[in-house]
């Protein structure tokens, strides 16, 4: 089969989906206002609520969510047969990826930007959200962790993506300074920072950095993830328009040109897809596809964790309510399509069906490493680009999409620290709460050895903890549409798939982990399903109830959504 098809229809459906659904969804379901103050405005403080270009704000948005999980879940489902994937991340994209950032970046700016985790205990009681913040902890917990073993492994793999990495940095505080300080045009500022960006590419193929095997008695992977966490601890304290809007911004124009790369590769090639459509000779090892293709694949259909940063760091930020659609749905739209293209790259980037088996020999033996070989394989026989820098393109794209998910992962923990150090009755300042959330994540990732390895520890939890995150949001809005007495079937039939297909999917990988003997995982797999459980059922008894309380109207005059009548009460409003 012809790649180019797979291409063209998937692009197609998942554009369509922005420029019908997402417009059905900001006009009838969020009825969203330009007249409307958004906290950015209202509580402007120039560190974490500050007005933003809905084009930058895009790009930060779209490059904190996206991760290398749109890569590495398509890369590896990839093994049951290209049909499912490419169907979950289309349909996913349009339908519950779109509308959920969109959706819950709605809902935190009419709440002057609190996190979902405070939004949880606004609607379904304190006791729900204090169970909400410890699915999102441990969530935020596996992405740093695994993000900077990841992100360490991909510049000891491919050290000439190591100066465009660290360079990325540089570009970045600079165009933060021209457009924010200087007050410099911004397409032009986009432009030189974009070259910026590809000359690094080039010097990075021609001076590769690799570090020594050890550095002080510590392997170099374990030396890029303390280098990873001190950078992030910074970036995480900083204004955003110092560093985390512009880094995310020009990051997410050069991946999207990336992007344009490896499609306009597969127009010109057109390669042969050689994955089957269908897998019926799976290796030994392979789990079921129902439910672990929708837990497997998370960031590129639906994710729990870009409700974290919807409602963490973009709702601070968002200029005008109208802004959400492009900025949450397009953001979305961005990573369907990157999920797309690596579904492409992993099944039409080798030779022969064979050369394929051999890469997927095993469950979990694709990831990165399959996208970026066969990635840079279309790209070279598209646009005639060298090997090497096609593999130095796709890399740094792999690691500048990590990197920013980490740093912004890191923000966001800072800021659940702090949230959970509240309920303690504790008062805690942004460096102390990001001392803490750096500190565990650093005692897990060394957990296991200096090597950092301990980082993967909790990963195999990953996929189940971030859909149930993901459905648990999408039941907050249903809520919130409710008591405004809006049409929720959009919300709450796509929550409880991905409910549904996530606790299955947690109790299988219980029995495995029980039959493995890993008790750690035991544990916090089971104390995630009771506290998942726990929460729909408060969830489901907070919707009855609010179809029991006075239609609740929010206006443009509301600095904060007014609270239910029931709620205002025990809130003391």
């Amino acid at each position: 089969m012809n790649s180019l098809y797979l291409a063209v229809i998937g692009i197609a459906m998942i554009i369509g989906g922005y420029i019908i659904y997402a417009k059905f969804l900001g006009k009838s379901i969020f009825q969203l206002s330009e007249r409307y103050t958004t906290p950015a405005h209202a509580m402007n403080d120039g560190v974490d609520y500050v007005p933003t270009n809905k084009f930058v704000l895009w790009g930060h948005h779209f490059t904190s969510v996206a991760g290398a999980a749109p890569i590495v879940g398509p890369a590896v489902a990839i093994i049951w047969g290209w049909l499912p994937a490419f169907l979950w991340v289309t349909l996913g994209t349009i339908f519950i990826a779109g509308m959920h950032d969109m959706g819950i970046l709605w809902a935190s700016q009419r709440h002057r930007g609190q996190s979902i985790g405070t939004l949880s205990g606004r609607y379904i009681g304190k006791r729900g959200g204090n169970l909400f913040l410890v699915v999102i902890f441990l969530l935020l917990l596996m992405v740093v962790a695994a993000f900077a073993v990841v992100i360490s492994n991909l510049l000891i793999a491919n050290p000439s993506a190591v100066i465009p990495t660290w360079g990325a940095i540089v570009v970045a505080l600079l165009i933060g300074q021209a457009v924010y300080r200087l007050q410099w045009n911004l397409p032009i500022v986009s432009i030189v920072g974009v070259i910026a960006l590809y000359t690094l590419v080039l010097i990075g193929d021609r001076f590769p950095i690799a570090l020594p095997d050890t550095v002080w008695g510590i392997p170099a992977n374990g030396v890029w993830i303390i280098l990873l966490f001190i950078y992030a601890a910074i970036a995480s304290l900083l204004p955003v328009w110092v560093l985390l809007q512009p880094r995310d911004y020009i990051n997410g124009l050069q991946l999207f040109i990336a992007l344009g790369i490896l499609y306009g590769s597969m127009l010109l090639s057109a390669p042969t897809v050689v994955a089957p459509t269908l897998n019926s000779n799976v290796p030994d090892d392979t789990p079921s596809m129902w439910p672990l293709l929708f837990v497997t694949i998370a960031c590129g259909a639906i994710s729990g964790f870009h409700g974290m940063v919807s409602s963490g760091t973009s709702s601070k930020q968002l200029e005008k309510e109208t802004d959400s659609r492009f900025v949450g749905y397009f953001g979305a739209v961005g990573e369907g399509l990157l999920a797309l293209g690596t579904i492409i790259a992993v099944s039409a980037g080798f030779q022969s069906l064979a050369e394929w088996e051999e890469i997927y020999s095993a469950f979990n033996e694709g990831g990165i490493n399959a996208f970026v070989e066969g990635g840079s394989n279309i790209v070279n026989a598209g646009l005639g680009i060298p090997a090497g820098i096609s593999t130095t393109i796709l890399a740094t794209m792999a690691v500048l999409f990590a990197a920013t998910t980490m740093d912004t992962g890191v923000r966001l923990q800072r800021m659940v620290v702090q949230e959970i150090a509240e309920v303690a009755g504790v008062r805690l300042r942004a460096f102390s709460s990001t001392i803490i959330a750096v500190g565990i994540a650093l005692v897990l990732t060394f957990s296991a050895g200096a090597d950092g390895s301990g980082g993967m520890t909790l990963w195999p939890l990953f996929g189940t903890t971030n859909q149930i995150m993901a459905a648990l949001s999408l039941s907050i809005i249903a809520i919130i549409l409710a008591h405004l007495r809006r049409p929720s079937w959009m919300v709450i039939i796509p929550g409880i798939f991905v409910m549904v297909a996530s606790l299955w999917a947690a109790v299988s990988q219980l029995g495995t982990f029980i039959s493995d003997g890993n008790w750690l995982l035991v544990v916090i797999d089971a104390v995630i399903l009771v506290c998942a459980v726990w929460v729909v059922i408060e969830a489901t008894a907070a919707y009855r109830r609010a179809h029991n309380t006075p239609k609740v109207v929010w206006t443009d005059d509301d600095t904060d959504a007014p609270l239910p009548q029931a709620q205002a009460i025990k809130h003391g409003k």
